[in-house]
């Protein structure tokens, strides 16, 4: 049985994170299943993509067993080998949700800000510990919660939060919405489906724009949302919707 598993839903991807025995911790192994999950049939033909954890937890992090012993160089080769599948994952065309219970913490919370939205049921249960073991989220964690909170809000987060429950991750802004303990993966199947009817290269390129433009001056970020729109307009399904407004 792998530790990374896929099955598809109509149109939606799911992906499962399969080492319940260890709280679907994240090893080496779970980075290079995932990364050939990624590169699945299942996932490239689908309109959505769903990321949980099977068992007590969608993950209760990195598997800092293997962190003993890394030289410099180990960790170098860490980053251009399955240490690249967080970026994978934020790269992936279509959106993306995660389905949250239980434990979501340091590596695994980076892994679900790599996804577009994040659904977390009452029980789930969210930290970086990073600092207290001597280092940092450095698997997109840090850029992405600055990104997204600012500097303040990520330096509490960061170095004053242990850990923080479902309600508040979504005040926080970290977490999309909340559901009753058990729901995460149907709300997140809801969504996904809604998401996986949309026209596609529309959804594809709005999704990639986004991402642009939250980095880009105002004069880039207006040029890049018009170059993005000349594209689409030329697609079938905006000729289409076109001509059915005007019949």
């Amino acid at each position: 049985m792998s530790v990374v598993e896929v099955a598809r839903d109509g149109e939606v991807a799911v992906i499962r994170l399969n080492r319940p025995e260890k709280l679907n911790a994240i090893s080496t192994e779970v980075e290079r299943a995932l990364h050939k999950a990624l590169a699945s049939g299942d996932v490239r033909s689908s309109g959505a993509v769903i990321l949980a954890g099977e068992g007590r937890a969608f993950s209760a992090g990195a598997d800092i067993s293997e962190f003993e012993g890394r030289s410099p160089e180990d960790v170098l080769r860490y980053y251009n080998d399955t240490g690249g599948v967080y970026e994978e994952i934020a790269a992936l065309p279509q959106p993306t949700i995660a389905a949250i219970h239980g434990y979501c913490l340091g590596g695994a919370l980076e892994l679900a800000l790599a996804l577009d939205f994040r659904i977390a049921d009452d029980s789930a249960v969210f930290g970086f510990p990073e600092v207290s073991l001597g280092i940092l989220a450095s698997s997109g964690g840090l850029h992405r919660v600055t990104r997204l909170l600012g500097p303040a809000r990520a330096k509490e987060l960061f170095l004053l939060s242990e850990r923080f429950g479902a309600d508040d991750a979504r005040r926080a802004g970290v977490v999309t919405e909340v559901v009753e303990e058990g729901k995460a993966l149907d709300r997140a199947l809801e969504i996904a489906a809604r998401l996986a009817a949309l026209p596609r290269d529309a959804v594809a390129v709005t999704k990639q724009a986004i991402d642009a433009t939250s980095a880009s001056p105002r004069e880039a970020a207006l040029l890049i949302e018009r170059l993005a729109y000349a594209a689409l307009a030329q697609t079938q399904a905006a000729q289409d919707a076109a001509a059915g407004f005007g019949s």
